[in-house]
């Protein structure tokens, strides 16, 4: 039997009703019929390949559930995550949008790779703040289109993640204080320099570009119902952080599956639990602090505005995860575990996998969740060794 340590705490949403309808604001955030263009322009991109959906079925068997399919992103685009799908989308649509305005039309992606705005894009700098995975993806966008882009990271965020960010040509500024401030630093300094801030975040005034790295993350969404052929998942096990991709995906499976979508568990932190706390307040919270976490992805207080319009009845369930789960989810993904393939996944992508695993341990809680050997579960491996030395320490010891 296949055994996890570690803690979970529960908050079970009261406003989520599995019949309720995905309203029309809902839709306007993010919607099947909205994703089809940026589905269509990513798969337009050089190198883009689909990413394999696990299917591990002897876990599945030991812990007692129906189905575990594990969505493999650790080597989305050679950038090891998710994000590469969001951040460079949205880089390419201000791209479009700022050239539109100057040149009269609206380039296509073709345009934009060709060489033949090479001068006019060299003008133009798109600047972000980060914990890592999407400020990658915005600096491998610009050097793709040929823009300039200047990134924020705070305090924790590894050397290794600040340098594959200037390897991608971007200038790199690092804050002493946490993510939610490093935000705000980036908000203010584009004002002052005339950037185009490519955030994964909304806040107040900052809404609409936030929808565009949403509608990237659904191309892999789309890959996955593709992968799953007719199968619907009875769960989702999906981290939080400030709950841009756990919107997306509950966005876009509820508008796509409506009462039949699968039943949302929100995975976060102990120490960053703002989903979780905001769900209790029936409003969005703010954790404050340095919000210390080995899930360095999910290190974020305060909730994306946009996102908590489709959490807050979108969502069921909220789980804090405990940080001694970690390294040994890992280590069991790349071991080739009792039969499972060899997968890379880094401190972010496991807290769903671990998540799943704990509740099911847990007579109480996997009643709780609805959790019974029919289950169908999904989970997201959202990023892989983003941080090559902490992946080795993490996995090797």
């Amino acid at each position: 039997m296949t055994r996890l340590d570690g803690k979970l705490s529960h908050f079970a949403n009261p406003l989520a009703h599995k019949d309720n309808q995905y309203s029309a604001e809902q839709k306007n955030i993010l919607s099947v019929a909205n994703s089809i263009s940026a589905i269509a322009d990513i798969k337009t991109w050089p190198a883009y390949a689909e990413t394999p959906l696990h299917s591990l079925s002897q876990l599945a068997t030991d812990i007692g559930v129906g189905s575990i399919f594990y969505k493999d992103e650790s080597q989305r685009f050679g950038l090891k995550s998710f994000k590469a799908l969001g951040g460079a989308y949205a880089v390419a649509c201000q791209l479009q949008q700022t050239l539109a305005n100057k040149l009269g039309s609206k380039p296509s992606v073709d345009e934009l790779l060709d060489g033949s705005l090479k001068a006019e894009l060299a003008q133009i700098t798109i600047s972000c703040a980060t914990d890592g995975n999407h400020g990658r993806s915005v600096a491998w966008g610009a050097q793709m289109f040929g823009c300039g882009c200047v990134i924020y990271i705070h305090k924790d965020v590894s050397e290794g993640r600040k340098q594959a960010m200037q390897a991608f040509g971007a200038e790199v500024v690092r804050i002493s204080g946490n993510y939610d401030e490093s935000v705000r630093l980036a908000d203010s300094e584009a004002k002052a320099h005339g950037r185009i801030i490519v955030s994964d975040t909304s806040y107040e005034g900052y809404m609409e570009i936030p929808k565009d790295v949403a509608l990237g993350y659904t191309v892999m969404l789309a890959e996955i119902v593709e992968q799953l052929e007719t199968k619907i998942p009875t769960h989702i096990f999906i981290q939080g952080g400030v709950g841009g991709l756990a919107s997306a995906v509950t966005g876009y499976f509820w508008d796509l599956w409506g009462d039949k979508r699968p039943r949302i568990i929100i995975v976060e932190p102990e120490q960053a639990n703002c989903l979780q706390l905001s769900a209790k307040a029936g409003k969005p919270i703010v954790v404050d602090g340095n919000l210390e976490t080995l899930m360095a992805g999910l290190a974020c207080g305060e909730v994306s505005a946009l996102a908590w319009e489709i959490l807050k009845n979108g969502a069921d369930d909220f789980l804090t995860l405990s940080e001694d789960t970690i390294a040994p989810t890992m280590q069991m993904l790349a071991n080739s575990f009792d039969g499972l393939p060899s997968i890379e996944a880094g401190e972010s992508a496991v807290p769903g996998l671990a998540a799943t695993m704990l509740a099911s341990q847990d007579k109480d809680l996997a009643a709780a969740l609805g959790l019974t050997d029919q289950s169908q579960v999904l989970v997201i491996g959202t990023e892989g060794a983003t941080d090559p030395e902490l992946y080795q320490q993490l996995v090797h010891g």
